[in-house]
């Protein structure tokens, strides 16, 4: 059965109080078109993670309105917005409950009606996506920080939803682990699925996706490619939420390269200027 294209999802005038009164968002207003691949990044605090949250209902605006596809999020049950966006969770600990890796990937797709060999198909490809296959068996507790992360991806991949969302999800990884999850959004964006990704990895970031959101005490300040968001005009806003631009940005700025050169493009010039 063929995956569902990716969907729209728009934040407008949305703001957002927490129970205590503490406000999180105040007026964002956001479009991430179907298909697209955007990064959201930003301090801790800058209200990343209770934006996404409002995409699958988890938490509901105090004003303006969320849309999925072309309809508003309203009074749309979690469950049948879990069809539309799937969230893989920062801490993966938050996410993970079942007894082994199979039965835990199995959950979701089990619930949305898939059984048989096209259930067995969405947990085995899943997990070759992220490196787990023949851990079926294992306990999800005998994995390791950085694999219980892949783990909770491999749950959302197995569901097919049409929006990805990644919370941190190179926390903890290696290099290999890193490669593997631009892999992952590579081949999410050619099948047409919307990718959302929060992450504090800022060359992560500059190399995998299209476009960057910035956000800064609960609304967006910079909207653009890789390319304007970390040029050096943006520096002094960046700061303010204490991101730091990748090391190739600055390095590119200071050899005439722009703000993201290639790596080739990097060492051509650093040869040339020491030569």
């Amino acid at each position: 059965m063929a995956e569902p294209s990716g969907l729209r999802v728009a934040a407008e005038a949305v703001a957002f109080s927490y129970p205590d009164g503490t406000p999180a968002l105040t007026g964002v207003d956001l479009e991430v078109r179907a298909g697209e691949r955007v990064a959201i990044i930003g301090q801790n605090g800058s209200g990343k993670s209770t934006l996404v949250r409002h995409f699958n209902g988890l938490l509901r605006a105090s004003s303006g309105r969320v849309l999925v596809g072309d309809g508003p999020v309203g009074e749309r049950h979690v469950a049948d917005l879990a069809r539309a966006v799937g969230i893989v969770f920062q801490n993966p600990d938050r996410q993970i409950f079942a007894g082994n890796v199979r039965a835990e990937v199995a959950f979701g797709p089990r619930n949305f009606g898939y059984a048989g060999a096209e259930l067995d198909d969405r947990v085995t490809t899943a997990l070759r996506a992220v490196g787990l296959a023949g851990q079926e068996a294992t306990n999800p507790y005998d994995l390791g920080y950085s694999r219980r992360k892949l783990l909770g991806i491999a749950s959302v991949l197995a569901m097919g939803t049409p929006v990805v969302v990644l919370d941190e999800p190179t926390t903890g990884q290696d290099a290999r682990g890193v490669a593997r999850i631009q892999t992952i959004a590579d081949d999410l964006t050619t099948a047409g699925r919307t990718v959302i990704a929060i992450s504090h990895d800022m060359r992560f970031v500059a190399e995998t996706f299209a476009r960057v959101v910035v956000m800064e005490a609960g609304r967006v300040t910079l909207d653009g490619t890789p390319a304007e968001v970390f040029a050096a005009a943006n520096w002094d806003a960046l700061a303010r939420t204490y991101v730091e631009p990748p090391l190739a940005s600055r390095i590119g700025d200071r050899l005439g390269l722009g703000s993201t050169p290639t790596d080739a493009a990097l060492i051509e010039a650093i040869v040339a200027k020491g030569a």
